[in-house]
């Protein structure tokens, strides 16, 4: 399904810090001359079933939201007929809790899907979604079980990674959920299985979520050669505004180190979009989508696509966002405020040397006017800026040195497009 091959692991190294005013051809990945991000050359966009349907396994009491097949057929129609296939969103990831618990294999070592939930099997699942133009993601950990007690991919790896591909598998979440010092043996061991299993698998690694909060003591150069083309930073999303805004402020506090390493092929992931649950306002909703689309995040539904409201789907389908987000220089945006503060301003710079920018209302108790100053995110202050509106879709006007945009919402941002 992807038309650029996944290249030798061996190839992959640490990239460049790349600032503001680098050309393109800078903020190319490549060792030797050789381009080594094959995958994922923009962030991931799809939906995924962990936040809003965990772990539910009754189908007798709940047939309409437990982990069976049913449920991702009928996403994956919603997924196309919502329109949200056509705007990017274009996998859909099963989770935990999908294998058969006993016996945990079969004589070929495999793992099985449960028979009774998933009676069709996983292959003509994964056909059931390409079918229909979508990508099939499924989950597995770098230990004995999953974090839910399910059998798991630890001294596995070779014969999974062939068994997914097998299934047409193309996105691996692999999670961590057991001993940590397997990690750094589990994650290239699985890496290496799956450039060896045959299919371009996109290859989603869970191994700095477990390693606490210090973002610069992780090994994301070993991440990088392990083959991995996202990884799960930090702190698992919960559908509440508290989580949310915490994982803002963990990723403005270190997105200055964070962005060395994010780029086409290799991805910082602060996971899951709540936007389409009712935890979140549509405010709050718009403040995660500008957010993530300026630190080149992952654009992963974590919602039940049969029950996002009109509101809810408009954030999710902007064009003028999703733009952003998958801007093909692939230059994570930053915090431009210095600290943590009740107001904050956020920027990224695209390929066109158009610069997006997220003006967030975090703390103020009321609506409130936000400021950008257009040298602080790169502009000379000469310039004659165009200011776009990303919510409205439209320009607003043309300005010198600075903007202000007036009574951002409470918990809400402005996000715009200065060209």
């Amino acid at each position: 399904m992807h038309a650029v091959p996944r290249l030798a692991l061996g190839a992959l190294a640490l990239v460049a810090l790349v600032v503001w005013g680098s050309s393109a051809a800078e903020a190319e990945t490549e060792i030797n001359g050789i381009d080594i991000a094959g995958l994922a050359r923009t962030p991931p966009m799809g939906w995924m079933s962990w936040e809003i349907f965990r772990c539910d396994i009754d189908c007798a009491q709940d047939p309409w939201g437990c982990i069976d097949e049913n449920l991702y057929t009928n996403q994956t129609n919603h997924l196309v007929s919502g329109g949200y296939l056509e705007a990017g969103y274009n996998t859909i990831h099963i989770d935990d809790c999908w294998p058969r618990l006993q016996p945990p294999r079969n004589s070929q070592s495999q793992l099985v899907p449960d028979p009774k939930r998933f009676p069709s099997g996983f292959h003509a699942l994964g056909e059931y979604m390409h079918a229909r133009g979508v990508l099939f993601g499924i989950y597995t950990a770098e230990s004995y079980t999953t974090c839910a007690g399910y059998p798991a991919s630890r001294n596995y790896e070779a014969i999974d990674a062939k068994t997914f591909a097998g299934w047409g598998v193309d996105y691996l979440k692999v999670d961590g959920c057991g001993d940590a010092s397997y990690y750094s043996i589990g994650y290239p061991k699985m890496g290496q299985s799956l450039q060896a299993s045959g299919r371009d698998i996109v290859y989603s690694c869970s191994w700095p979520a477990y390693l606490g909060n210090n973002e610069t003591a992780k090994p994301f150069p070993e991440l990088i050669k392990a083959g991995c083309n996202l990884w799960r930073n930090w702190d698992d999303i919960q559908c509440n505004w508290a989580s949310l805004v915490s994982i803002i402020n963990h990723w403005g506090d270190y997105g200055s180190w964070l962005q060395k390493f994010a780029g086409p092929g290799h991805w910082n992931d602060p996971d899951m979009l709540l936007i389409g649950n009712t935890c979140i306002n549509d405010d709050e909703a718009r403040t995660q989508m500008a957010i993530w689309s300026i630190v080149a995040a992952p654009l992963i539904m974590g919602n039940d696509l049969r029950k996002v409201s009109e509101s809810a789907r408009a954030i999710l389908l902007n064009k003028d966002a999703i733009a952003v987000n998958q801007d093909r220089l692939g230059r994570q945006g930053l915090r431009i405020t210095p600290q943590q503060s009740n107001t904050e301003v956020w920027a990224r710079t695209l390929l066109n040397g158009h610069v997006a920018v997220a003006l967030f209302n975090k703390n103020m108790p009321s609506p409130t006017d936000i400021t950008v100053t257009f040298a602080s995110v790169g502009l000379t202050a000469a310039d004659r800026v165009v200011v776009r509106d990303i919510w409205a879709q439209k320009d607003v006007g043309t300005f010198q040195t600075e903007f202000t945009a007036r009574r951002v919402p409470v918990h809400g941002t402005a996000f715009l497009l200065l060209s």
